[in-house]
C-alpha cells in the first residue's frame, strides 16, 4: 500500500499549485493525485472519488465558484479524509465560516506554509499508524 498520503489540490493559479506541489512532494509524504480550477469541478471529482483521497488542499477563491462549495460538498466525507484551506484570505472571519464545514485547518498562504507542511506530515503519521 502506497504510504504516501493521496492529496487532491483545488487551486486556480498554475504557479502556485505547482509550486504548492512540488514543495509538498518533496517535504512531506503527500501524493498529488490531481486538481481542479473550479467549485464544480472539485465537487464533483472529491464526492464522484471518495474513496481515492485522504486530503483536500482547498483555496476559497477560485476560476469559477467558491472553496466555501467545495467545503459543503465535502461535509459527508470520512473521518479520516481531512480537508484543509491555504488561502490569502485567511481572517478570523474566513476561519470561523471554515469551521462551520468541518474544515481541519487553515493556512494562509502568505505566512502559514510551515504549518500546512507540519499538518501534512502529522496526517500522514496517523494514516501510516492506521494502515499499520
Amino acid at each position: 500500500m502506497d504510504p504516501r498520503l493521496k492529496t487532491y489540490i483545488v487551486e486556480d493559479n498554475v504557479t502556485i499549485r505547482e509550486n504548492l506541489v512540488g514543495t509538498l512532494e518533496e517535504l512531506t509524504c503527500i501524493s498529488a493525485i490531481g486538481y481542479a480550477e473550479t467549485e464544480a469541478e472539485a465537487s464533483r471529482w472529491l464526492v464522484d472519488n471518495a474513496q481515492e483521497w485522504e486530503l483536500a488542499i482547498v483555496d476559497l477563491f477560485l476560476k469559477q465558484g467558491s472553496g466555501l462549495g467545495v467545503l459543503q460538498a465535502c461535509l459527508s466525507r470520512r473521518p479520516d479524509q481531512k480537508v484543509v484551506v491555504l488561502s490569502n484570505y485567511a481572517t478570523p472571519d474566513i476561519r470561523k465560516r471554515c469551521a462551520q464545514f468541518g474544515v481541519d485547518a487553515v493556512f494562509d498562504k502568505s505566512n502559514e506554509i510551515d504549518g500546512l507542511i507540519d499538518f501534512c506530515i502529522a496526517q500522514a503519521a496517523v494514516l501510516k499508524a492506521a494502515r499499520n
